[in-house]
């Protein structure tokens, strides 16, 4: 009789002991720190461009684009990574945290060649910001060089 009131007792306590709770109330540490800033501690964006119609160029042209964007938080914004949706379009992030207040750049390249017709590409931007960035569009049209 007295073992069954040990052996429950003893169970009890390697559940209570066994589960820990508060785990979840931590960062995982395995998520790069530029990540973590983004979950933890996130800036404010205003967009200002979101798109640009480059409207018609002919083939084989560079058409070069800042999308501008204003940190309206009170913390540095920082933009972690851009990535275009082809390789002929060549996104460039701003290499230091953008300012509360300051007016930050997404500088995008996009070369024509071998592009003949309607153009639409996207750029996504990874950042600290929430909500986070919309889709950067770049549309236009490239027609055959003469």
């Amino acid at each position: 009789m007295v073992n069954k009131y040990l052996f429950g007792g003893a169970l009890s306590i390697l559940i209570f002991t066994g589960c820990d709770v508060r785990k979840h109330d931590k960062l995982p540490t395995n998520i790069p720190l530029t990540q973590q800033l983004e979950i933890k501690d996130p800036a404010t964006v205003q967009i200002i461009d979101s798109a640009y119609d480059f409207g018609k160029v002919s083939e084989g042209e560079i058409v070069q684009y800042n999308y501008r964007f204003k940190n309206t938080g009170t913390k540095p914004l920082i933009v972690t990574n851009v990535s275009a949706s082809c390789g002929c379009t060549v996104p460039e992030k701003p290499e230091q945290p953008i300012q509360p207040g300051e007016i930050g750049f997404i500088k995008v390249k996009f070369d024509s060649k071998n592009r003949v017709g309607k153009a639409h590409k996207t750029v996504s931007v990874s950042s600290n910001a929430q909500p986070a960035f919309p889709e950067l569009l770049l549309t236009g049209e490239v027609t055959e060089k003469k």
